[in-house]
Formats: structure tokens, C-alpha cells, sequence
């Protein structure tokens, strides 16, 4: 584990939070709610984080970097925004039953977390998903079959939400346009 926290404390010691912002949040930023929480799990330096919280939502982040959470809180401080940054490691019980309104996971997979970020959500809360899949355009990183998707994944693993946007490319059309190498997914959650 500390090996893990090492190399992205390296990564994220070279570059600050800045607008940079996932497409399935910012293109679909109008289906937020007014109010509310939310949770930017595996956060980075929390450019989707800062984004929600600008958008008037209460913001949780969590990711294992201790240096990233460090600048996030900072930029948090700075600008007045609600966010509340925390470092720790991801685990299903890091994720409260029925917290939050909306959940953002961008560039991150870990399949054993899949009924727990089901759980945080809310009642007709939404969840934006964007990772990488194992079809891809081009040959970049990362490259470990446990870290990317499979064709539909996400369909299968959040399949009690219920479907508001997915998105998978691949190979389809003209390979040098449009998003390649990642789905998209939002999903709300809806009361029984």
C-alpha cells in the first residue's frame, strides 16, 4: 500500500487542481442538483470536486494521496469552497449508506466498490461515471486489464440504476474524433 501512496504522491507533487473536468460531469452538468452532497471517490486533486462545489453541492473527497488531498483542501480554503477533503484508502465501508445526492468517479476502478457507491446514493440520486476500457483507439495507459472496462461493464455493474446517459466509442467511426478509450455512464437511483 505504501508503495501506491508513494507513486501518486509523485504524480499529483507536479501539478495543481485546475479546470480540468471530466466530460460526462461538465457535458451533463445540468442534471445536477441545485442543492445537495456529493462525493468525488478516488478524487486526484479534485478538479471534478471543485466543479461540483461551485455548482452549489456540499463535496466530499476522498482519494489515497495525501498530497492531492493537501492541495484540494488548500484550493478549497482559498477560493470558500465546501469541499471537505479526506486521504484514506477506498474500502466499501468507506461509503455511508443513503450520503449523497450525487457521486462522481472519473479515471478510477475498483469493481469492489460497485454496491457500495450504489448504497451512498440517495434516493433519485445520480451517479457520473467516466473510466477507461479495455477496446480502445490508441495505445495509451493504462494497460492493466483490472483497471480498464469491459464493452457494456458498466452497464452490468450498475445495473439497479437506472440509465439517464452511456457512452462507449471505441472503435466506431473515425477513431481520431470524439472521446476514445473511456465510457461514460450516469445513473440514478430510483426509490422503490
Amino acid at each position: 500500500m505504501t508503495a501506491l501512496i508513494d507513486k501518486w504522491n509523485a504524480i499529483y507533487s507536479q501539478t495543481d487542481p485546475d479546470n480540468s473536468v471530466v466530460s460526462v460531469l461538465s457535458d451533463y452538468a445540468f442534471l445536477l442538483p441545485i442543492t445537495g452532497t456529493a462525493l468525488d471517490l478516488a478524487c486526484g486533486l479534485g478538479n471534478n470536486a471543485i466543479f461540483l462545489a461551485q455548482h452549489g453541492l456540499a463535496v466530499t473527497a476522498l482519494d489515497i494521496s495525501s498530497v492531492a488531498i493537501n492541495k484540494l483542501a488548500h484550493y478549497a480554503s482559498e477560493y470558500k469552497l465546501t469541499i471537505n477533503a479526506y486521504q484514506q484508502q477506498i474500502t466499501p465501508s468507506s461509503l455511508k449508506a443513503d450520503s449523497f445526492d450525487v457521486i462522481i468517479v472519473s479515471r478510477f476502478l475498483d469493481r469492489t466498490l460497485m454496491n457500495a457507491i450504489i448504497g451512498a446514493l440517495r434516493t433519485n440520486g445520480l451517479l457520473f461515471y467516466q473510466t477507461f476500457t479495455r477496446e480502445k483507439a490508441t495505445h495509451t495507459p493504462p494497460h492493466n486489464p483490472d483497471y480498464l472496462l469491459a464493452k457494456n461493464e458498466l452497464l452490468a455493474l450498475f445495473d439497479s440504476l437506472t440509465v439517464v446517459f452511456y457512452q462507449e466509442n471505441a472503435l466506431i467511426g473515425q477513431h481520431q474524433q470524439g472521446l476514445r478509450n473511456e465510457a461514460q455512464f450516469i445513473g440514478q437511483k430510483i426509490g422503490e
